[in-house]
């Protein structure tokens, strides 16, 4: 095994984190944890308030986030130019296509400059579509009556982090329930807005007579700790959201009254499995009000009528475990998506709502091995499924007599998604579509006629040529003979002699698809000559969901080694060599990222970890944490099970680092992260420090104002991909 070697020199010294021993046994094995103390016993509190992180952590962590700048200082200007080449590819008064509703299409856009949203609406009018034949609802021009309905620059001013959550128009179209998060933990607060005042209803005013409340009364319509999903009644004087409990977990759905204080707020659904999370929506037909509780697999779904306000909620069918199930519905009948009966790919079935049991459910698309339905959307007198093959998408439309037709697109790898819009009685769907050499286009589909209207073609202001790139889908082979999906992105002009340093990018968990998508911001990397490619291993469902489940709890280190065949296969293929490559992997891909790290260091230049979930073992030993329930299914419960011990601590990237030459490693992380915690990337980086015997430097960068997706305004986001773009290149040697 060669060792790496660093192409990135620091003099300053390293931070070193004091030792101060923890154990714990479980199954009759001492798992010693050195760092355990970067853990904030008050975790809790430092999600709702950074400022109560204690003092010796905020030393450690700035002290490293320094350590980080000392050692990428020489890359400031390469930085500013990165940041400015991507921003300058963003159309900054950019728009979304307005989606209609009743007399109205609402919509977002950008301001020149802006870093936040606008949520806004205009007047639907009748125009006649030339080729249709017939009046057809349509928007009016961008200057025809807009209204600012939410001002994401407004409401985030002065603030160091805010993110809109959500923005959803009452059925009357008076009222706009909005929820935003101020700290990155998504702790979501919600509030009502008076679409014809501009006001919000949280002022100190009473909801129906405009008078002052009397003093020491709690503000109506504020509703705190949430998720930010909203679903009102039909009626418009209510709607229901999602708290969430003392550990941050989803757990109660609420009916709040407009008018009324959150303490007055009614239960209607509360999960007592802390390992099942609660999710609402709204049907397409807007009939119902959906409550769905689930792990990584087993789902519950129950129904509510909205335009019912005394309305109790109805199971469709109880939870039995393995059973994945989600509804829409057709006037009296329920359309189920699916894997019941061994439809490992998924199905959709149909039942009446009056008798929704699994007993009485009939078959309307059947399961096909191999193509996995991976949404459906149902509308007027049409039925629409998202199903993807051998890693490629297409959709399907389905109308009430059976008949079916498909929507493909011809590129070797592309991305193809549903964008189901407000309107149920409707021939019309959205759709959007891209490749990695081709910017995004937005279609409005006909499902009657097959008329496709292109509505948006995403323009780059700086220029973009797609001939001057080539997209291209290529397989490895994994150590066990499976066939890894491999998508390819690099200039018409680079030399595929294996001297390019390639990025390769990779997730592999939860089912989650990495779409072959355009991405204005690989453009830096690629125009200086990288390679840049998607391994599409185990873990995710680019071929069905038995790619998932083969990637899994027993399964995972397939993910693992699916990623190193990938690098070879790229390496053999000439499109790069070993130790030229970057790796780049986020969340449970920076668990992936980890993992290789300890298997594989020697095909590296440098590893980018992104809020790396790297800690697994103590992590899924914790039933405290807010995400580790859930998770179990995914990984195996170690505590209680001692394969899932053993198999868990024989690839958890913090539990496996050893005495071997590592590459050069960045590790990001967010402070009020609630999903993969500040701790583990800093644990990791402690222990590796401690523990390498070459290669590095290993790098810490704590955002200590935002949580799990880092900076949320569009321009700050910039700066951390500049920074990670600016590490890869100064690895490769090209900074």
């Amino acid at each position: 095994m060669t060792s790496p070697s660093t192409s990135i020199p620091v003099s300053a010294a390293a931070p070193v984190a004091e030792v101060r021993p923890h154990t714990d046994t479980v199954h009759g094995h001492v798992l010693r944890d050195d760092y355990a103390w970067l853990k904030a016993e008050n975790w809790r509190d430092v999600l709702k308030d950074p400022a109560a992180l204690p003092a010796d952590i905020r030393a450690y962590l700035e002290a490293e986030n320094a350590y980080s700048e000392t050692a990428l200082a020489g890359t400031e200007p390469l930085r500013k130019a990165l940041v400015a080449e991507m921003r300058a590819r963003i159309r900054e008064d950019d728009s979304s296509v307005p989606e209609p509703d009743g007399p109205f299409s609402y919509y977002t856009r950008h301001r020149e400059g802006g870093q936040h949203p606008l949520v806004c609406r205009r007047p639907r009018t009748i125009v006649v579509i030339p080729g249709q034949g017939a009046e057809t609802a349509a928007d009016g021009g961008p200057e025809a009556g807009e209204v600012i309905l939410l001002d994401g620059d407004h409401e985030g001013a002065g603030l160091a982090f805010f993110e809109i959550a959500a923005a959803v128009h009452s059925d009357d179209h008076r009222l706009l329930a909005w929820s935003a998060d101020t700290k990155g933990s998504e702790l979501h607060t919600i509030r009502v807005r008076d679409l014809e005042t501009g006001r919000d209803f949280d002022s100190g005013k009473d909801f129906d007579s405009g008078k002052d409340l009397d003093s020491g009364t709690e503000a109506a319509d504020r509703i705190e700790a949430t998720t930010g999903e909203a679903v009102w009644s039909a009626d418009s004087r209510a709607f229901y959201y999602v708290a969430v409990d003392e550990n941050h977990r989803p757990a109660r759905v609420m009916r709040h009254v407009l008018g009324t204080p959150q303490a007055a707020d009614t239960l209607v659904y509360e999960e007592a499995d802390s390992g099942f999370f609660v999710h609402i929506e709204e049907t397409q037909s807007g009939d119902y009000l959906v409550v769905t509780a689930s792990d990584h697999e087993t789902s519950e779904v129950h129904l509510l009528d909205r335009r019912a306000p005394d309305a109790t909620l109805t199971v469709v069918q109880p939870r039995q475990p393995l059973l994945i199930y989600s509804v829409e519905n057709w006037a009296s009948h329920l359309f189920i998506l699916t894997n019941a009966d061994g439809a490992e790919d998924f199905k959709i079935v149909t039942a009446r709502i009056a008798a929704p049991g699994r007993e009485n459910w009939t078959d309307v698309v059947p399961h096909r091995p191999g193509v996995m339905i991976r949404h459906q959307h149902v509308i007027a007198d049409h039925m629409v499924r998202l199903e993807i093959e051998e890693a490629r998408p297409r959709i399907v439309v389905r109308d009430k007599q059976g008949s079916e037709h498909i929507v493909a697109f011809a590129e070797e790898a592309y991305s193809l998604g549903l964008q189901p819009g407000h309107e149920f009685e409707t021939a019309v769907i959205r759709f959007t579509y891209s490749s990695m050499t081709t910017p995004a286009e937005t279609y409005d589909y006909d499902c009657a006629t097959r008329a496709r209207q292109l509505r948006k073609r995403q323009t780059v202001p700086s220029g973009h040529e797609p001939a001057d790139y080539v997209t291209r889908r290529l397989f490895a082979t994994a150590p066990d003979g499976a066939s890894v999906p491999i998508s390819l992105l690099h200039r018409r002009d680079t030399p595929l002699d294996g001297t390019a340093p390639l990025l390769l990018y990779g997730y592999g968990s939860y089912g989650t698809l990495m779409p072959a998508a355009f991405r204005t911001n690989l453009l830096s990397l690629v125009d200086r000559g990288f390679v840049y490619a998607i391994a599409h291993v185990r873990g995710g469902t680019e071929k069905g969901w038995g790619w998932y489940l083969d990637g899994k709890r027993e399964k995972k280190p397939n993910t693992f080694t699916d990623f190193v065949a990938c690098g070879r296969a790229l390496i053999a293929a000439n499109y790069t060599a070993q130790g030229r490559i970057v790796a780049h992997g986020g969340s449970a891909g920076g668990m992936l990222m980890g993992a290789v790290a300890n298997l594989a260091p020697e095909l590296f230049a440098a590893i980018v970890a992104d809020v790396p979930f790297v800690d697994v073992m103590n992590t899924m030993l914790d039933g405290s944490l807010p995400l580790t329930p859930p998770e179990w299914p995914e990984w195996g419960n170690p505590r209680e099970s001692l394969e899932a011990f053993e198999t868990i601590l024989a690839y958890s990237p913090y539990d496996n680092v050893r005495p071997q030459a590592y590459p050069a490693i960045l590790a990001l992380g967010g402070l009020t992260d609630p999903r993969v915690t500040y701790w583990e990337p800093a644990k990791w980086v402690a222990r590796l420090r401690a523990t390498m015997t070459g290669g590095g430097p290993v790098l810490l960068r704590i955002n200590m104002e935002a949580g799990h997706g880092g900076a949320a305004g569009r321009f700050d986001r910039l700066e951390e991909v500049g920074l990670i773009q600016a590490f890869a290149l100064l690895a490769v040697g090209k900074a």
